[in-house]
């Protein structure tokens, strides 16, 4: 099995501190990739620049920088594109984003801005090119319907042009149900889409924060996780041993239906990403 992990970027100098000493702590899971989230606004702007360099030198592994064209201009998207270049980025993860109302508002795109992600993934790619640098762009895919999708027919036609403007690897949203997932896998394959589909993976770091982010980005979540974390309010200790046993078998069941790369979402944490994979390759017990 392969792990690769997500970072966002830290706001303050102690959290960008912690966030360096998390990256060497995850270098133990060997991981693939790091991807590192963007924000759009002025001073996320500059906080994900940061990371994303922090990342370069201290990850030991290659990076993914991530990128929204929501609220951006093209020029200022071009911008971004050749910063990460300038930066020797040679993968980029490319994301309509959300609207600063939230996941649940209306999307309008800029005036003077890319209208879709296939379009944000062909200026990717354009640029790169223009540079004669390589590149490879991800994008996202969605084992539940997207909260503003019509159908989940449509979330794969919106994941066909995005691979056909040149995405080549597709990360999923988080998801607790493995037959989310399985099913999004078939739909992929019956549509014949040429994308690595790689399940992202929230290890669950607190169950009511998890449930909470979850009810946001229209995740499901199945009676028996919650059945599995009966009786650990109040108690971290067994919170953490469900959590990794949760994950654990999550993991281990995608694989054993021969998913073998798996990103995580650590929450800029280390200790629990490193003790997940300890036990998923028999390093330890929970």
């Amino acid at each position: 099995m392969k792990f690769s992990y997500e970072v966002f970027p830290a706001r303050t100098a102690k959290g960008h501190k912690s966030l360096e000493q998390s990256m060497h702590r995850l270098k133990a899971i060997n991981p693939t990739l790091i991807s590192v989230t963007y924000g759009a606004g002025g001073g996320e702007r500059e906080r994900s620049f940061a990371s994303v360099e922090l990342a370069n030198n201290h990850a030991g592994c290659p990076v993914a920088a991530h990128l929204t064209c929501v609220g951006m201009s093209a020029e200022e998207v071009h911008a971004v594109i050749d910063h990460y270049l300038d930066l020797g980025i040679s993968h980029i993860v490319a994301l309509r984003g959300d609207p600063p109302e939230g996941i649940d508002a209306p999307y309008h795109p800029h005036p003077h801005g890319f209208q879709r992600t296939e379009d944000l993934v062909a200026a990717i790619i354009a640029r790169a090119n223009l540079r004669g640098q390589p590149i490879t762009v991800s994008v996202s895919a969605y084992p539940e319907k997207h909260p503003q999708s019509p159908t989940t027919s449509h979330d794969i036609d919106v994941l066909a042009a995005k691979v056909e403007a040149g995405a080549t690897r597709a990360m999923t949203q988080m998801f607790f149900d493995n037959s989310t997932f399985l099913a999004l896998r078939d739909r992929i394959t019956s549509r014949q889409i040429p994308v690595a589909l790689i399940p992202g993976i929230m290890p669950i770091h607190s169950f009511e924060r998890t449930l909470s982010f979850a009810q946001r980005c229209g995740a499901s979540v199945p009676k028996a996780l919650i059945e599995h974390f009966a009786g650990t309010q109040g108690d971290p200790a067994a919170e953490r041993e469900q959590a990794i046993s949760w994950t654990q078998q999550q993991i281990n069941d995608l694989h054993a239906k021969g998913v073998e790369e798996f990103h995580l979402y650590s929450l800029n944490t280390s200790q629990l990403l490193c003790d997940l994979i300890a036990v998923i390759r028999g390093e330890q017990h929970v």
